[in-house]
This record gives C-alpha cells, structure tokens and sequence, in this order.
C-alpha cells in the first residue's frame, strides 16, 4: 500500500518532449503517462545524494565527508495532515590510501515520512557502501548500494471505505467489512546504483548516475487478503548536472532528474548559481528556479558560510491542482556541512570552486 493510496489524489502528466542543453550536457526526455504518485521525494534532489543514488556515498568532489538534513512540508493548506519528510544522513570517503587512485565511500541515511488522515508513518534506515575508481586524471567511476529496513504502521480510525457511504456522505460510525491483518509491517530494502563524474579542466565538472531503487521487490500489505498484497515495484532514477566557473565568482549549475516507479514518473529540471561574496569564497549567495513537468515552478534561495550550506525551495502548484491549494504546494529545507580530515594532504578538488 504506498503513501497516497488514501487520497486518491493523481498527478497527470501528458505526453510531451522536452530537449535540455546546458554547454556539455543534453537533457534527455522520456514520456510520462497518467500517474499515481509513488515513493516520497524531494525537490532539492542535489541535496539528498544519499536517497537519490548509493552510488554517490562518498562521493564528494569538494571535501572528505558531509552530514545533511532535510525537511518536507506538502499540502499543508488543503489537508489537516499534510504530507511531511524528514531526512538525515552522512557519508565519508574511506581508504584513499589503500587503494590506488581510489577510495570507499560508507554512509548511513535516515528517512521519517507521515501521510494523509490515516496516519500513514514510514521509518527507513539504511547503510551505503560504494567505490570510487579514478579513470585518469579527469574522470571517476563509481559504484554502490545500500540496504535498509523499513517500518511503515497505520491508524484506522480515521480512514473511510466505500461501504461506509450513506449516499451523501462517508459516515465512518457504519460498520465496514474492510478488515487489516496488521497495522504495522516491516521489510528489508536494497538500492543499487552507477555515477560518472567527468572534469576535464578546473571550471568545468559534468556528472550523470542511474539508480535503481526496491530492487528486491519487497512485498507491503496491512491485509492478510493476498488479493490486497503490494509488491513495491522498482523504482528507476537517472540524473544529469554539470558545473561551470563563469569568471571568478558565479558558478553555474544545470541539472536534470528523472523517476520512474510502476505508471508513476516526474521529470525536474533546472539552474542553480552561486556568486562569491567574499575574496575566500567562504560566503556564498545561491539562487535558481527548478520545474517539474506539467506540475510546479521551484524557486532556489540558499546561502553558504564556510562549510555549511543552507537552501530553501517552494513547489509552487501550476497544474490544475492549483484550482484548491492556491498553488502553496511544498516548502522544503536542507542543511549540509561538509568538511576535511585533520592533516588531509592537499589533492585534487574535482569540481569548480571558489
């Protein structure tokens, strides 16, 4: 059972072709039906590596390890009990000096999710693992994947099934013949994914990964009926970015996201700029606008202080969702800290930077 199955609310997307080119990088479209929206996610997608790809754990171009969190408040103003996600997690690089011209990359993420009126709550915790191999000087290949375990519980009273409507409206005091097995479950979960980083010179960094997400196909059901079993389909993600050094204190960063889950795919897309502020580049200002096909318009405000770094986004509703939220879809929030071993001997940093 995934997290809207009790609101029945669908985000149509038609058919459309969208062709996105950024200097080095061609965006790539595929072709969305009617969906049903599955799987929780986030806007800032570049912010939550760790949930995006497993693949990126450790993964950190511009430092040795990184710790985040991230936060998600949707429909608050048409539902008593909007959808919210909060996530945590942290990665490090480990063994740069046992392996030759590469390293490991260990991380952990912790996900916490509550939907709708039936009080549909998510725990997952997982453990990453990847490897990060350089292919000469301006290239890395890497490789990961994590497990985890998920515990998903509800709670009934408040939910309403159709023969419990009177003809007029749902009375949930009429007794129903729904009946749950369970109003907790739990499983195991595994993500398996690849990521590409190309930087052929100091200003230039382009990036692309593939993800795929339940690949053991765990099975979730609150019913003993096997008519009402849900094995989770895979989910797939694939994703594209690049950054560009525009003279001594912009930075520009295009990126491109695709998700796919069952009949359920978003495509977002989008730029982010970050100006230097200082002549150490330790104060930066950041900025961008994202779309999501046939749905929303996100604008980026962040700002980064030495290593911390903090960006605000708000989905703002243009389908015809936005007839009765009034276009507030999502705020959403992240905070990273990133960082260097004591005593970490100079390298290469594999992005642009100021």
């Amino acid at each position: 059972m995934n997290r809207f199955a009790f609101t029945y609310h669908k985000l149509v997307y038609k058919k459309s072709t969208v062709f996105f080119i950024s200097v080095l990088i061609v965006g790539w479209i595929l072709m969305p039906k009617n969906i049903i929206a599955q799987d929780l996610h986030f806007s800032q997608f570049f912010n939550s590596p760790l949930s995006t790809n497993p693949a990126n754990t450790g993964f950190i171009p511009d430092a040795d390890y990184r710790i985040g969190a991230h936060a998600r408040n949707q429909f608050s103003n048409i539902m008593v009990l909007p959808y919210k996600t909060i996530s945590v997690f942290g990665d490090a690089q480990l063994f740069r000096d046992k392996f030759e011209n590469g390293w490991m990359g260990v991380g952990f993420l912790m996900l916490s999710d509550e939907a709708g009126e039936g009080n549909l709550k998510s725990t997952k915790i997982y453990g990453s693992l990847a490897y990060h191999q350089m292919l000469g000087n301006s290239s890395l290949l890497s490789a990961g994947f994590n497990l985890g375990w998920t515990n998903k519980s509800i709670k009934t009273n408040n939910l309403k099934f159709p023969d419990q409507f009177n003809g007029h409206f749902f009375d949930i005091t009429l007794p129903t013949s729904v009946t749950f097995a369970n109003t907790q479950i739990n499983y195991f979960d595994l993500q398996a994914g690849i990521n590409y980083a190309y930087f052929p010179k100091e200003d230039i960094y382009i990036n692309a990964g593939y993800s795929i997400h339940h690949v053991n196909k765990p099975k979730e059901s609150f019913f003993s009926n096997p008519t009402f079993g849900n094995t989770i389909p895979m989910r797939h993600i694939g994703f594209a970015s690049a950054m560009f050094k525009l003279g001594k204190n912009v930075i520009f960063q295009p990126s491109i996201y695709y998700s796919n889950q069952a009949s359920a795919s978003q495509i977002l897309m989008g730029l982010s700029s970050y100006l230097n502020l200082n002549s150490g580049g330790g104060t930066q200002f950041i900025s961008g606008v994202y779309f999501r096909n046939n749905d929303a318009i996100i604008p980026l405000l962040g700002f980064q202080i030495n290593s911390l770094q903090f960006n605000f986004t708000y989905d703002a509703t243009l389908s015809s969702l936005k007839s009765y939220n009034q276009s507030m879809g999502a705020g959403e929030i992240s905070l990273i800290k990133k960082g260097f071993y004591p005593n970490t001997p100079s390298r290469q940093t594999l992005c642009p930077s100021f």
